[in-house]
């Protein structure tokens, strides 16, 4: 926080119940001050000097005390109004000295810590003890010369005895009054670390918010990305395969009907892949960063290729008949391996790896495990866990993470997967095999 913000910030003022704690707090004293005043009767100590009424001396003792009531509500009043009774009470010699004082210091300290114009509280506060100070000036001068000759018949020190008793009164409201003043403007000074701290902690959490909507929209953005090139793929395809069709339409019936239906099969996957996404694509950035090539199941292998040279014991297994996926959903299932692969790698202080590919009867599963600690990997301010959410609940599937029951971390994906595409298959073909076989479609045209 900057100088002129700091002079400029103001303390808030007292809470209902720190008012309500003023009340008892000042009523407490109050009723202190009066005990007081009455075991200084009883014991006949009257220290000032022959003291006034009865009645005057339970007005002094009440009226220096019971402003405490209002002390963080309007304490540079209070001051002053304490200030002015204490000085009263002692110029009428009120035997009661020992609340009373620290009535006042309580104030002193109150202006310090509460007052709102650090302007006006320092004069304030300045100008109450230099008046103190004055008050004690003025009573060492009327009363230095009603001390009876042997008042200091015991004394043996080298300090005249008058002047040794005028320091010490003048030292103990030096200590008094100095720490009043000190321990106030420390308070100040501690709220309004407290506030800045707050403040700090407020941008921290805009900060980190931004931060995860940004991370939301890159990974938007990347997933947008592959969608494109999926869907340009699926077109292109059915570009080629409309020529070969029209070349052939005549000549080779059969080949024609063939390739027709490729088209009509991309042209169905790539509706489908344009309806997952949507419901996700609401906004796009301007971000230009480089997106690393895109990854399907095939390539979960190199993953754990990857986790055995950094030495983990890793395993992979693949469980089911393998199914022709659609291209995002196998994009999507690597790119949830390789996060959970990394955060392994990174985090986990694992020792083992195992990774397990499921093609069941209607959904493709990756189960990513390790044995490692895991701790704080399931934040959900995790950068890598929200990429993972977007795009396992892009394709309408369910995403687990957390610690496994016998110890270590498990991520599991699973994507449900409609009739079109459950259908066993050989290991994936690239986009060439495609433009191969319609070449092989025009070949007799």
């Amino acid at each position: 926080m900057s100088t002129v913000m700091r002079e400029e910030w103001a303390r808030p003022g007292p809470t209902a119940e720190q008012r309500r704690n003023d009340i008892w707090i000042g009523l407490g004293i109050t009723a202190l001050a009066l005990v007081s005043l009455t075991l200084a009767r009883s014991t006949g100590a009257f220290l000032l000097g022959p003291p006034p009424s009865g009645p005057e001396q339970l007005f002094w003792t009440v009226a220096v005390t019971v402003p405490l009531i209002w002390r963080r509500r309007w304490p540079g009043a209070t001051l002053l109004v304490v200030a002015v009774v204490f000085v009263a009470a002692q110029a009428r010699s009120a035997p009661e000295t020992q609340f009373s004082a620290w009535a006042l210091f309580c104030t002193l300290y109150t202006v310090g810590a509460w007052g709102r114009n650090r302007q006006l509280a320092r004069r304030l506060r300045i100008g109450v003890i230099a008046a103190m100070f004055a008050w004690l000036g003025i009573y060492y001068a009327v009363m230095i010369d009603h001390i009876p000759a042997d008042a200091f018949s015991d004394a043996v020190g080298p300090v005249p005895p008058r002047l040794a008793m005028m320091v010490t009164g003048v030292l103990l409201n030096v200590l008094v009054l100095g720490f009043a003043y000190f321990f106030g403007e420390t308070a100040w000074v501690a709220a309004r670390r407290e506030h800045e701290l707050r403040a700090q902690a407020e941008d921290l959490r805009r900060s980190q918010a931004t931060a995860r909507e940004r991370a939301v929209l890159g990974e938007r953005v990347r997933i947008a990305r592959e969608l494109h090139d999926v869907v340009a793929h699926h077109v292109s395809v059915m570009g080629v395969q409309a020529s070969a069709c029209r070349r052939v339409f005549d000549r080779d019936p059969g080949k024609a009907r063939t390739a027709l239906t490729a088209i009509e099969q991309s042209a169905r996957t790539a509706v489908d892949e344009l309806r997952r996404m949507l419901g996700v694509l609401r906004t796009s950035t301007g971000t230009d960063a480089a997106t690393p090539p895109a990854g399907g199941v095939e390539r979960i292998g190199e993953l754990v290729e990857r986790a055995r040279a950094a030495g983990l014991t890793a395993t992979l297994g693949v469980y089911g008949d393998p199914v022709a996926l659609p291209e995002s959903v196998s994009q999507t299932a690597y790119r949830v391996t390789q996060e959970a692969v990394t955060n392994t790698l990174k985090h986990a202080e694992a020792a083992l790896l195992d990774v397990r590919v499921r093609y069941l009867a209607r959904e493709v599963e990756v189960d990513v495990t390790d044995d490692g600690r895991g701790g704080g990997r399931a934040d959900t301010g995790g950068l890598g866990l929200l990429g993972m959410r977007e795009r396992v609940t892009a394709h309408d599937g369910d995403l687990e993470v957390g610690q496994r029951t016998g110890g270590g971390w498990r991520v599991r994906a699973r994507f449900p997967l409609d009739g079109s595409a459950v259908r066993t298959i050989s290991p994936q073909r690239e986009p060439a095999d495609h433009h191969r076989a319609a070449a092989d479609a025009e070949a007799p045209a």
